[in-house]
């Protein structure tokens, strides 16, 4: 596992402890001989130092490993959810891109029944206003030739009458019968 850039396992740990304990005792031996004591490793700077790389895989053994593999599964399952928040955005995506194109063709679908219910209406229409002038003007025509056959037997009656009020008539303006 990658941590802070550094690749970390047991034989790193193990150098780098190694490492400093030699500039750990290499400083500490130069600041005795100053002061004129001198550190001499015996056999227990041995141990030491085995018990320190005992405690390092051990450590690693016991915390480190155990430690690495949770943050390990724990990033595998962040990923996977990632990863899965990602599919599922696609898919809304594409449903949603579905949504609006069905919406769309829905819409295209209604504009064209509409236009083809008004102009149907509109056919229609015309049909029943042709129907209705035609019967007006049948009606007209029957009411026209009604008027003109009252007109002439309203004609023919004053015909008649005509001579009896023409009479009158002269006999009112020359004030004796004619």
């Amino acid at each position: 596992m990658e941590n802070s850039g550094i690749r970390r396992n047991g034989y790193a740990a193990m150098t780098s402890a190694a490492v400093f304990l030699l500039a750990f005792f290499s400083g500490v031996t130069a600041a005795f001989a100053e002061s004129a004591i001198t550190v001499i490793p015996d056999v227990s700077f041995i141990i030491q130092i085995g018990n320190f790389i005992l405690l390092v895989v051990l450590l690693n053994v016991v915390l480190y490993k155990p430690i690495r593999g949770i943050l390990a599964q724990r990033k595998e399952k962040i990923e996977g959810l990632g990863q899965s928040i990602q599919s599922s955005q696609s898919l809304v995506s594409e449903k949603e891109d579905e949504f609006n194109s069905g919406i769309r063709e829905a819409r295209s679908k209604g504009v064209a029944l509409k236009d083809a219910l008004v102009e149907q209406a509109s056919q229609e229409e015309k049909k029943i206003l042709g129907e209705i002038n035609e019967k007006a003007q049948a009606d007209l025509a029957e009411v026209r030739e009604k008027i003109a056959k009252d007109v002439e037997s309203v004609r023919k009656k004053l015909q008649k009458e005509i001579d009896a009020f023409s009479g009158a008539i002269f006999e009112k303006i020359l004030g004796r019968a004619v």
